[in-house]
């Protein structure tokens, strides 16, 4: 029944000591970067190159939690890089505060365990002797999730599921495998590549990220109309906890057996305990993908565009669309072609829009597509599509600037990490919302965004920007992008995290939802009970003290450890 063989160990792309490969002050590999002619880069803020060993915080040792670990022969480490690299994820804040040595608290051990056996006797020794632990997949979360808290007197413990990599067992008759938390994403679709199989799930940090990690921050993915999200993926978790090991007793499908433990598991980031192996629904890798992408007159009629095809049950891969600023973002982004071949076709696809279909350049937007399946499925559900395009003054954009939006995703980090050593900040973040409020949250948004850096510094120029990523029947996932000139500004992060504060009330005030995939983590928990309620809230509290009365996962995420004790 199950095709087998001998258990996958899978060689990863990224290695136990990661900070060898990958940067430790940005995002991405160390070999990746942009050149920008023979400009020299200027260092704004005092940047340092690196943060000497000893100016990290020195290490808070349990000697007998540590002695536990020794004797049970488990991975461990207590030098400074590989604890400084686990102490941050990729938001704005923390890859500042790493460039300018502003760090107070990191993890005075990091722990590697070989299997979910591992962990359960690194939980348990945790509980035995008081030592906080704080799970680490890949590391790419943006809400400060993996963040120490600086008032924690208690050993904490980075427990790196890297090592965790394995595909346990493949099923190809139900269409599922076993595979350990640890493994990358793009790790576990080039293994399963080899059964003729995929995941299907692609997130933005897809080279990075974890099958873990997916699952505790409740991650989407840019090909979730056809694959799902990752709570449709989830068959099974097991979650080691410090009262012991959360799993169902059989595979089924579906189960009508009471409050579903699995959504006790997804989005509890790290505050319950440490997910180990999942099973995973997954799908034939398509025959036929094919790329696409239309240009629409406004924005507004994008939108209508989308909602149309989500609601005729019109399923591509990926649909995309962007504003205006985002269109002529994306076409400076553009490689260099041959010069006079260049020049050409652009303007000759400027005029056709401007002077035959008159399009306005500063309303001009698009839609990016990507489409898999078998071929002639493919080539029906493309001629739909752009039926309805029509309809909405859509116009056919090509292949190439289809693929090249669906790339661009890829790289919008590495824009974030280089603006920074131009003294510009720039950051982004993403709501759910219904449909009929989408244009109004994408207006007040950015007005709301613009207002609040003029508010600080007139001269600031703001760039603000928006695309919807993701449709459903009743509404979309929207995502924000913004970037300020700091030049001058006395605290740049007083005014990045001023923006965030008014720009997320602004959110759920036109009826957005605190994170469509990224999570709460520390940087939004302020709004867990505006958006659960009280009671939600206390609901959450009451799961929290029954699983982890010693609050041994100590992370902060979600909601405060000192709000725990006092309803307790």
């Amino acid at each position: 029944m199950y095709e087998t063989g001998e258990v996958k160990n899978v060689k990863s792309f990224l290695p136990k000591r990661r900070q060898e490969l990958l940067k430790w002050n940005g995002w991405g590999y160390n070999d990746s970067k942009f050149i920008l002619n023979d400009r020299k880069q200027k260092d704004m803020f005092g940047f340092i190159e690196g943060i000497k060993s000893e100016d990290l915080p020195k290490p808070v040792i349990n000697e007998m939690f540590f002695q536990k670990i020794k004797e049970q022969r488990i991975d461990y480490s207590f030098e400074p890089q590989d604890r400084l690299f686990r102490s941050h994820g990729h938001t704005l804040k923390e890859i500042f505060d790493l460039r300018i040595g502003n760090l107070k608290r990191i993890p005075d051990i990091v722990i590697w365990p070989s299997c979910h056996d591992e962990v359960v006797t690194v939980v348990q020794a945790a509980v035995d002797y008081d030592v906080v632990i704080i799970p680490f997949g890949g590391g790419t979360n943006v809400s400060c999730a993996v963040v120490c808290p600086e008032d924690e007197c208690r050993m904490i413990v980075s427990l790196d599921t890297s090592q965790m990599n394995k595909i346990l067992w493949v099923n190809k008759f139900n269409n599922t495998a076993l595979v350990e938390a640890g493994i990358i994403g793009q790790d576990l679709d080039r293994e399963l590549a080899e059964y003729g199989l995929c995941t299907g799930h692609e997130p933005d940090s897809y080279e990075f990220s974890t099958l873990g990690g997916w699952v505790a921050t409740r991650s989407s993915g840019m090909k979730k109309n056809i694959y799902g999200n990752i709570e449709d993926i989830v068959v099974h978790v097991k979650m080691v906890t410090p009262k012991g090991v959360i799993q169902r007793n059989c595979l089924a499908p579906r189960m009508s057996g009471g409050p579903d433990v699995h959504q006790i598991i997804l989005g509890s980031e790290g505050t319950l305990g440490v997910i180990t192996e999942v099973v995973i629904k997954l799908h034939t890798i398509p025959p036929f993908q094919k790329y696409g992408s239309i240009a629409f007159p406004t924005f507004e009629l994008g939108v209508k565009f989308l909602q149309e095809v989500g609601q005729k049950n019109l399923k591509p891969a990926s649909i995309r669309l962007i504003d205006n600023d985002q269109f002529i973002f994306a076409h400076a982004l553009k490689a260099e072609g041959t010069p006079y071949i260049s020049s050409l076709v652009e303007w000759i696809t400027k005029f056709y829009l401007t002077k035959i279909k008159s399009f306005d350049l500063k309303k001009i937007c698009a839609v990016t597509l990507l489409m898999e399946g078998d071929k002639y499925d493919v080539e029906c559900l493309e001629k739909s599509i752009y039926s309805i395009a029509v309809n909405y003054g859509g116009l056919p954009s090509g292949e190439m600037n289809g693929k090249r939006g669906y790339m661009l995703t890829f790289v919008i980090a590495y824009i974030r990490d280089l603006a920074i050593d131009y003294g510009i900040l720039s950051e982004s973040f993403e709501t759910s919302v219904p449909w009929d409020k989408v244009l109004d949250l994408c207006k007040n948004v950015k007005a709301c965004i613009e207002n609040e850096v003029l508010k600080h510094k007139a001269q600031v120029q703001a760039f603000v920007s928006y695309r919807v990523t993701q449709s459903y029947d009743v509404g979309a996932c929207v995502y924000f992008y913004f970037a300020f000139s700091c030049l001058g500004v006395p605290d740049p992060m007083e005014l990045f995290e001023s923006i965030e504060r008014v720009s997320r009330d602004e959110v759920l005030a036109n009826g957005g939802c605190i994170s469509h995939h990224h999570g709460v983590g520390k940087l939004r928990k302020r709004w867990m009970k505006q958006t659960v309620s009280d009671t939600g809230l206390e609901m959450l509290k009451a799961v929290k003290s029954s699983m982890d009365p010693l609050n041994i996962f100590a992370s902060g995420n979600l909601f405060d450890a000192t709000d725990l004790k006092s309803s307790s």
